[in-house]
């Protein structure tokens, strides 16, 4: 049965506002429980994850934010972006929401990156993590293949290339990395979009875009906190992303111990946008897993093998 989507119009009207080091900041909240931070990816936002709201707010206190430089938050112009912040700026608000137990975490691309900060937070005694599940990121960045539009953000003359990108450009870009049946309509294009030059957003896409060097800079201690163990992990991945697919997924297997991971045969890069049934059914299987570990610490977790989705 598909998941209704939250119009954007009616998300925007849902969203709250904090400042963060002097930035203001959108977020949302809603359903009670533990708690579940969402941390969207580049260059889209926290609407992302429209089609799963409602359903994981019947079930857990879920919780994210448009983080800086991204969607209706603040995109300062000459501002230096890092994902280091964007951990504090979860910090931050889970701290405004008197957040105080261990948090679930999933999380998408960039948010992948900010989330692998996060757990190595965990580690060193200053973040409580319960568990982490990743879709689709450079959690490697042996393995992050550029397509052309970030190659082109990255080079000297990406500040140009920033101010050009256009309604266009999106389209094309999203065309190659979604699934080839599953790629967004013109309307979802045009909300996507919506959030992208809201607040004069384009003008900072090649000050956003050095996460993928700060990627290289972290790579060991993140890889590190993930082969540590202690906090319970899993790849939700869509298989045919060119950029961090089931060449991704291979590498995530061979690192990581006893490696719990899913592939989404003919979905691409966004799968809580292009399957999002299949995300939540995986998501919550994971979930019951580990209620199932605590309730028997003998009993084994999935993990070890890929488990093939199917639509």
């Amino acid at each position: 049965m598909p998941l209704t989507e939250i119009p954007l119009r009616i998300w925007r009207t849902r969203g709250q506002t904090f400042r963060f080091n002097g930035h203001a900041v959108r977020y949302w909240t809603a359903g009670e429980g533990e708690p579940l931070l969402l941390i969207h990816g580049f260059p889209t936002a926290s609407w992302d994850w429209n089609f799963l709201w409602q359903p994981l707010a019947n079930r857990y206190r879920v919780i994210a934010c448009d983080m800086l430089g991204f969607g209706d938050s603040a995109k300062p112009l000459r501002h230096q972006y890092s994902l280091i912040e964007q951990a504090d700026l979860q910090q931050a608000l889970l701290q405004r929401l008197g957040q105080d137990r261990p948090v679930h975490v999933l999380a998408h691309n960039y948010g992948d990156s900010v989330a692998q900060e996060l757990l190595a937070r965990h580690l060193e005694g200053r973040f409580a993590m319960a568990s982490c599940v990743f879709l689709n990121g450079g959690l490697f960045p042996e393995t992050h293949r550029k397509v052309l539009a970030q190659k082109l953000l990255l080079s000297p003359l990406g500040w140009v290339f920033s101010r050009l990108f256009s309604r266009g450009s999106l389209d094309k870009s999203f065309s190659e990395i979604f699934g080839p049946d599953t790629r967004p309509s013109e309307s979802e294009l045009d909300d996507l979009w919506g959030l992208i030059a809201a607040n004069k957003g384009t003008r900072i896409f090649h000050r956003l875009i050095r996460y993928i060097p700060e990627r290289v800079e972290h790579r060991e201690r993140w890889v590190a906190a993930m082969q540590a163990g202690g906090v319970p992990m899993r790849v939700i991945d869509g298989a045919v992303d060119p950029i961090s697919g089931a060449h991704m997924v291979e590498r995530y297997r061979q690192l990581i111990p006893d490696a719990d991971s899913v592939l989404l045969p003919g979905i691409g890069h966004y799968p809580q946008l292009e399957a999002p049934v299949l995300v939540l059914r995986h998501y919550l299987a994971f979930r019951e897993t580990l209620g199932a570990a605590q309730s028997d610490p003998h009993g084994a977790a999935l993990s070890g093998t890929i488990q093939w989705g199917s639509g």
